[in-house]
């Protein structure tokens, strides 16, 4: 058994909650930590790889993994033993290699109305939220609220910023924002709370693509500066948004 406190999580036992009427959340730890979510990660995959009679979707979060089944096939006490036994698998199975998704983004202006305000919060200037942002490549631990909405975990300390008090009452589509410890994107326009840097020109949910969002969780992000320009080049040439 590793020694590394981070690998710790790896071996807290599976906890299970009943989650309506066809649902079972498998709990995999308690923090949002990048060990706990190769857990969900390494579970899931050890669903896939010897499949669980009666479960019809699995869907990963930052530390559970909701399986959703056939109550007419299955039942939680069932799920719970095969999930138990699925969990002394994990060493054995190997975590789908991430991929890594370049996100173009136009900073400030009217696609950032709030990058100053985060500049202002953090007692540095608009280049250097840009230079921190595009900075780091950000894990995907979920995807939620919203389709194709990424959760995105590794945000340097130093763009921490609170919501807005008041939620806009809609978001454009590609926005970029900033929520507390957070960055994400919204890929369809939605009310939102998050405090808007930049917009992406890629259209990031499609529900005509037979891949309708280009990620996954567990699949990394980096953002990419470009210009107005830039911007307006992207939709024009590939028609994206």
């Amino acid at each position: 058994m590793s020694t590394d406190p981070a690998a710790r999580h790896l071996y807290a036992p599976l906890r299970f909650r009943i989650a309506g009427d066809r649902g079972l959340l498998v709990d995999c730890g308690d923090a949002i930590d990048p060990a706990v979510n190769d857990k969900v990660r390494a579970l899931k995959a050890a669903a896939r790889q010897d499949p669980i009679d009666g479960v019809t979707e699995l869907i990963p979060s930052y530390r559970s993994l909701l399986a959703l089944y056939d109550p007419l096939r299955t039942d939680p006490d069932r799920l719970q033993k095969d999930f138990i036994r699925l969990e002394q698998t994990l060493t054995q199975v190997d975590i789908p290699v991430p991929d890594i998704v370049e996100i173009p983004v136009c900073y400030g202006g009217e696609f950032g109305p709030d990058i100053e305000f985060v500049a202002r919060h953090n007692r540095i200037s608009v280049d250097e939220v840009i230079r921190l942002h595009t900075g780091p490549c950000y894990r995907i631990y979920m995807i939620g609220f919203a389709p194709g909405f990424p959760y995105l975990g590794g945000l340097p300390e130093s763009l921490h910023t609170p919501r807005l008090e008041t939620p806009r009452p809609a978001v454009a589509a590609g926005s970029v924002g900033i929520a507390n410890n957070q960055t994400g994107m919204y890929p369809v326009q939605t009310p939102g709370g998050w405090r808007i840097i930049g917009r992406t020109p890629l259209r990031l949910f499609d529900p005509d693509r037979s891949e309708p969002v280009p990620y996954q969780a567990g699949d990394q992000i980096r953002f990419k500066s470009i210009s107005r320009q830039r911007y307006q080049q992207i939709i024009d040439t590939r028609g994206l948004m």
